[in-house]
């Protein structure tokens, strides 16, 4: 196995803090999950997501928080929040740290914060890693770009912090993962066409889950069923594309989805 991957896979067994974030959000500390009861207040958790959403930038001011997170507060009411979710944050993640000591996990600088990537493991971001090393090796080793993509798909299990879907601040994100992970989902059912016609066809299934309207997913569907002799399904799922295309958009599907198609029932 590549050994950047190797790597990767590896990390979350090194790290003492975990965080998933894909379909659901749980966290565990040195593999004891952190709770409910645990996080206390549902602002405490709007927290330290909000850390993990913008970890790739620098420091933000706590003022910077507060709007993104508390915009209907007033400047009392913010700071009031803020102090006792920080609060939370580091109960949670450290029960047992002196109060005089510095976070592990939470950097603060002045009245600036930050999550510490140094000390943790997140499943976007591992997904994220494993991505760049499919994309690195695609023209030079294909086992390792199907190896990597087989590992970011399985840690693709749902919309980003699904209990957030409202809010404007992972918004961005969400939609970004989930551009990345159909096209993975794409790409390595295409790989696997030859050799593995029913994955691919599962994995257009679930790429169907995160966008019904992806018709690249049909195309990749179709070419399975016509490796499988499967001509009825291949049918099938031209006309889903077709019905899902009017209702959604009101259009028809592309040339190259129609070309597919009288290509396979031509024969």
């Amino acid at each position: 196995m590549n050994k950047a991957l190797k790597a990767l896979i590896e990390s979350k067994e090194l790290a003492d803090l975990t965080f998933y974030t894909m379909g659901t959000f749980t966290a565990h500390v040195k593999g004891r999950e952190i709770t409910s009861k645990d996080w206390g207040r549902d602002k405490t958790i709007q927290l330290i997501q909000f850390f993990i959403t913008s970890r790739h930038r620098k420091g933000l001011h706590k003022e910077q928080i507060i709007d993104r997170l508390w915009s209907d507060s007033g400047m009392d009411e913010g700071n009031r929040d803020f102090k006792i979710a920080y609060h939370g944050v580091n109960k949670a993640l450290e029960p047992n740290r002196k109060s005089r000591e510095e976070s592990k996990y939470v950097i603060r600088q002045g009245l600036t914060y930050q999550i510490n990537e140094n000390k943790i493991w997140i499943d976007s971001e591992a997904f994220d890693q494993a991505i760049e090393i499919a994309n690195h090796n695609h023209q030079a080793d294909e086992q390792t770009t199907i190896e990597a993509l087989e590992f970011a798909t399985s840690l693709y299990k749902g919309s980003y912090l699904p209990n957030r879907i409202f809010e404007d601040w992972s918004s961005l994100e969400r939609e970004r993962l989930q551009l990345l992970a159909i096209n993975a989902m794409i790409s390595l059912g295409e790989m696997n066409l030859e050799t593995n016609p029913e994955e691919s066809i599962r994995l257009a299934q679930e790429a169907l889950l995160i966008d019904v309207t992806w018709e690249e997913a049909y195309r990749l569907q179709m070419m399975a069923y016509r490796k499988k002799g499967n001509r009825p399904q291949v049918i099938k799922t031209y006309n889903a594309c077709k019905k899902v295309l009017e209702v959604e958009f009101g259009i028809e599907p592309l040339p190259e989805t129609v070309a597919v198609y009288n290509e396979i029932i031509a024969v």
